[in-house]
């Protein structure tokens, strides 16, 4: 999948796109509005960002836990080669510091990362901050044309490139946690 980004100041033009978006085959998980206006985004009932992603808490939590698991490594190998495993208390001290030196490090991680904006969405802070909005769409290759033709109709949406998308599966996974919800009486 690609993510297509693409700015906006009039959350009724997004509110079209969206339905005219959905129309052609685009379900609501592929589509979602960065802004730092999320009360009027909500009256819109465009699908928002959630907090949680809008900072970098998911980033640095998984390069904290690298880190984590990289000093424990060290831990582990500097009590072996000292020969403090060789002593009555043997590994388990060892072994336990270990655990929370790394759980230290993906808990700071996580903690630094929830301070600050998501990696992916920094390119945008400018713009957020002038009250404009950011309209994404994770796409398969074969929707490509069906957004182009969409977007074509919008000429006040300005296009603001590419990016990685979610996985295809977590997409998924939402479409048919939606339906799934949607079925049940």
């Amino acid at each position: 999948m690609i993510r297509r980004y693409f700015i906006s100041d009039d959350l009724d033009d997004l509110e079209a796109i969206e339905h005219e978006l959905e129309a052609k085959g685009i379900d609501t998980p592929q589509i979602h509005v960065l802004s730092e206006q999320d009360a009027e985004v909500e009256l819109h009932h465009l699908p928002e960002v959630s907090p949680v992603l809008k900072s970098d808490v998911v980033h640095s939590t998984e390069v904290g836990a690298v880190v984590g698991v990289i000093l424990a490594a060290i831990v582990l190998l500097v009590a072996y080669f000292s020969g403090w495993t060789e002593t009555a208390a043997g590994w388990v001290p060892f072994i336990f510091l270990a655990i929370v030196v790394l759980g230290f490090c993906t808990w700071e991680g996580g903690f630094i990362g929830i301070q600050e904006p998501n990696i992916h969405f920094k390119r945008f802070q400018q713009v957020l901050s002038e009250g404009k909005h950011v309209l994404f769409i994770d796409i398969n290759p074969e929707q490509e044309a069906a957004v182009k033709k969409v977007v074509r109709k919008h000429p006040k949406l300005q296009n603001a490139g590419t990016g990685a998308a979610a996985p295809g599966w977590v997409v998924r996974a939402q479409i048919y946690f939606k339906r799934f919800v949607k079925a049940m009486p």
